[in-house]
Parts: structure tokens; C-alpha cells; sequence
């Protein structure tokens, strides 16, 4: 096991920003920025050794400081749509920032992903780990009471695996729905798009939404449609059917009506060329399944990134979950400690 620390630069503001470099003797590394706590570089090998970086990802931090699709990030206060920027709590209604047309998306124009978290890190017996950790103030892009969050990532010494454990508290009532960002591509950052991928997802039932992808509030089945992922099936061979790609949260198996679930597998991805296989495992009632579909102009450590040239698997909440009573409640209150586990596991066939 190993774990190194380097400068990756300074923001604007004069914070400096650390890039922390996790390997294990399975073949896999990690590289993980303070500055928004994301994912920049993860390799790890196919079926015939060779060691390749899975994720999107820039080289630099001052292509992160500017815009971009949320690589590698973690989001929050609330991942995901927030429709019409607003929600109501108690009686009370919270002004959001309209970041994503007339509706917040993940947290707003400074959420988690554009703030520098302090790192630790320290080296077990049998694993890396990585505690990042950041204070969210009363008010911070609307939201209400102080919070305190905090990410886990862990780097096993026997597999590969990317542990992320989410935790946060607060001293009023608020919302809180936090998930890693990372746009996945098994065959390497930059080769092209993943339609070739193969997708299973464990879950009966999506989220149906509207043209602002905003959900309806129905629960739907996936029978007989673009959303049936229950069987492994190429991301590309329905992908037409979905106005402009797959951007859709699942309501994965296993769940409670108070969204509770233990940890176990939400989804695997198998890329045929390299054998790569990536498992996700979480205790998340939802994951959202977005295609890239707005990538396209982006450059980063692999080239040039194409439309659809990278998966996103975002264990969450469900999208919008305050103005649907139907919907398992994100709300978080003082004394309680929100608390979410996921995984990704990588082997190859």
C-alpha cells in the first residue's frame, strides 16, 4: 500500500488544493483532489494485465476551476434536481440557485464539487484511506442549518476496490443527498463511446420524467422498455429510443419505503474488448444512469472526450425528492448522522 500527497495548485481565493495518490498491490490507483473531493485519475487492469485510467478526468486544476461536467466530484448539499430551485421544509420554503434552467442542480453554482475539502490520509494493515472533509454554513447556496460532511474513500490492499463511505450532520433541519460524479469509460478514458458496454442494473422499477428532467412522481416498471436493464444489455442497443440519451434514475431493489437498503450490488458494467468488469454496490434507493450525453468539447487526461464517451453510475436519493411525498424524505435533522455506503468493484473476464 502506498499514499503520496503533491501541491495540484490554488484557487483564485490563495486555498491550496492537494492531490493524493493511493495505490495497491492489486494494480489499481487512485488520484483524489481536495477541490471538490473528486476522483481525477483511477486505473486498473483488463484481462491481460495492461493497467489503463477509467475515468475522465483533467490534468490540471485550473481546468476544474472552470467549467465542467462534475468529473469525478462529489455533489451536494443534494445531488441531482431540485425543480423550480425551491423546497419547502417545516413550513418554511428555501430559495435555490436556477443552475440547471429554472431548476438547482447539485447544490447549486457552489456546491460540494467547487469547494476544497480537508484532506487526511493514513495507511492500515489492509487498506488506504482518505478522509475528506468540509463545513457547508447556514444559508450556503440557500439551504438551511450548518452542515458538517465528511468522505471516506478506501483503497483495499487485497482487490480492487474503491470504497466511498458519506456522512454528514447538521445543527437545523436541511437536505442532504450526496454521490460521486465519475464518468466511467472500462476500455479507457478517451476510446471512443460506451455503447458497447453491457449493462445490468438491479432494479424493477425508474423514475419516469419530463422534458427538463424533472421526475413526474411515478414509480414505473421497466417491463417492455428502453429502461429494462435487469438482463446484461449494450447501452447502445436501445439508446435511440431515449430522447437524446440515458439520463434516468432507478429504484434499485431491496428497498424500504424509508429508502433504507442494505449494502448490496446495484449494478454491474462489463466493457467486451478489455474484460473489465466494474460492479456497484451501495445502501442508496437510486441510481442515476447517465450517458455522457452532453460531452463532446471537453479535453482532458484521455483526449478528446465524444458524446456518450463515459458512463456515470450515481448512487443517490431520488431526483427531486422534496416535492414528491412518494419519495423516499432527504431530510436531515440535528442529532441524527446521515450515513451512506458504495463501491466500485473492478475485476476482468
Amino acid at each position: 500500500m502506498f499514499i503520496s500527497k503533491t501541491l495540484f495548485g490554488h484557487t483564485p481565493e490563495g486555498d491550496a488544493v492537494d492531490l493524493y495518490t493511493l495505490w495497491n498491490q492489486m494494480g489499481m490507483m487512485v488520484r483524489i483532489a481536495t477541490y471538490g473531493a473528486r476522483v481525477t485519475e483511477l486505473h486498473v487492469p483488463d484481462n491481460k494485465k495492461q493497467i489503463t485510467d477509467v475515468v475522465l478526468g483533467y490534468g490540471s486544476l485550473q481546468e476544474y476551476l472552470g467549467p465542467n461536467p462534475y468529473f469525478g466530484a462529489i455533489c451536494g448539499r443534494v445531488a441531482n434536481r431540485i425543480a423550480g430551485a425551491k423546497y419547502e421544509l417545516d413550513g418554511r420554503t428555501f430559495d435555490l440557485p436556477s443552475n440547471n434552467g429554472k431548476h438547482c442542480l447539485h447544490g447549486g453554482m457552489i456546491g460540494f464539487d467547487r469547494k476544497v475539502w480537508q484532506g487526511e490520509a493514513e495507511i492500515n494493515e489492509d487498506e488506504a484511506v482518505l478522509r475528506l472533509t468540509v463545513k457547508s454554513l447556514q444559508g450556503d447556496q440557500g439551504f438551511g442549518g450548518n452542515v458538517a460532511a465528511k468522505v471516506t474513500y478506501t483503497l483495499p490492499q487485497n482487490w480492487n476496490e474503491l470504497e466511498i463511505e458519506y456522512e454528514a450532520t447538521t445543527d437545523q433541519p436541511t437536505l442532504i443527498n450526496l454521490t460521486n460524479h465519475s464518468y466511467f469509460n472500462l476500455r479507457g478514458a478517451g476510446y471512443g463511446d460506451v455503447l458497447k458496454h453491457e449493462l445490468v442494473v438491479d432494479a424493477s422499477d425508474y423514475t419516469p420524467t419530463d422534458g427538463e428532467l424533472i421526475p413526474t412522481g411515478e414509480i414505473s416498471r421497466v417491463d417492455q422498455t428502453p429502461m429494462d436493464f435487469r438482463k446484461p444489455i449494450a447501452l447502445g442497443a436501445r439508446i435511440k429510443e431515449v430522447p437524446g440519451g440515458y439520463d434516468c434514475n432507478f429504484a434499485l431493489n431491496g428497498c424500504g419505503s424509508d429508502g433504507k437498503r442494505a449494502l448490496s450490488r446495484a449494478a454491474e458494467l462489463y466493457e467486451p474488448e478489455s474484460g473489465r468488469v466494474m460492479e456497484v454496490w451501495t445502501t442508496q434507493p437510486g441510481l442515476q444512469v447517465y450517458t455522457g450525453n452532453f460531452l463532446g468539447s471537453e479535453r482532458g487526461l484521455g483526449g478528446a472526450y465524444v458524446k456518450h464517451g463515459a458512463v456515470c453510475l450515481e448512487t443517490q436519493h431520488f431526483p427531486d425528492a422534496p416535492h414528491h411525498p412518494n419519495f423516499a424524505p432527504m431530510v436531515l435533522r440535528p442529532g441524527e448522522n446521515y450515513r451512506q455506503q458504495s463501491m466500485f468493484r473492478f475485476s476482468a473476464r
